[in-house]
C-alpha cells in the first residue's frame, strides 16, 4: 500500500457528505481501495481512484471550465493520479494547475481543513480506443483562483473558458453543475 492509498482511505473514512447519495459513494470508494491495492493507479481496471477540483474566482462570481478533449464537454480540472502525489488534495491541486496554466491556486478549506467537496463515478475510456472504457471514482475539490487571475490553456484541452456561476454551458453535465452549485455555496 503507498502513501498515497493511505491518505485515499483516511480522507474518505474521515469525509462526512453532506448531498445525497454521497455516502453510499463514499462506502464505494472504500470498499474498492480495501479490495485493491493498486486502486489509486491508472492502470487498476476496471476503475481507479482520480482527483479533480473546480477552480473558482469568488471574487469574480466565476469558475474556469476546460472543454475536455476525449469527452467533447466543459468539465472540471481533473485526472489520474501520479507516484508523485502524497495525497489526494495534492493530485487534485497539481491537475488543476498544470491544466489551468494558474500556479497559485489553493484547495478550499472548510472549517479549516482541506476536504473533498463532492464525489462522482463515471465511465471514461482512459487511453486510445482500442482500451475498454472503465469507471472513474473522482474525488472532487474546489481551487480558489486569486481574483484576476489570468488561465493558460495546457495541451490536455481544446479550450478554457471562465463561466459565470448562472452562465455554464446549455450541455454541461449534471454533475458538473452539481459541484459548481455546491462551491458556490461553500465560497
Amino acid at each position: 500500500m503507498t502513501d498515497l492509498h493511505a491518505d485515499a482511505v483516511r480522507v474518505l473514512t474521515d469525509w462526512a457528505p453532506d448531498a445525497a447519495g454521497q455516502d453510499g459513494l463514499r462506502r464505494d470508494y472504500l470498499a474498492h481501495l480495501a479490495d485493491r491495492p493498486d486502486g489509486m493507479w491508472r492502470a487498476c481496471l476496471p476503475g481507479h481512484i482520480t482527483a479533480s477540483a473546480l477552480v473558482v474566482d469568488p471574487e469574480g462570481g466565476r469558475v474556469l471550465l476546460t472543454l475536455h478533449p476525449k469527452v467533447g464537454r466543459w468539465l472540471q480540472m481533473g485526472g489520474h493520479c501520479e507516484p508523485g502525489d502524497d495525497t489526494l488534495a495534492a493530485a487534485a491541486l497539481r491537475e488543476a494547475v498544470e491544466e489551468s496554466g494558474i500556479a497559485d491556486l489553493a484547495l478550499l478549506a472548510v472549517d479549516g481543513r482541506t476536504a473533498p467537496v463532492k464525489l462522482d463515478r463515471h465511465q471514461v475510456r482512459c487511453a486510445g480506443k482500442d482500451r475498454p472504457e472503465n469507471t472513474h471514482l473522482d474525488v472532487q475539490y474546489v481551487a480558489l483562483a486569486p481574483a484576476g487571475a489570468r488561465e493558460l490553456i495546457s495541451e490536455e484541452s481544446l479550450d478554457l473558458r471562465w463561466f459565470g456561476w448562472d452562465e455554464l454551458p446549455a450541455d454541461t453535465d449534471r454533475s458538473v453543475r452539481e459541484l459548481v452549485a455546491m462551491a458556490r455555496g461553500l465560497v
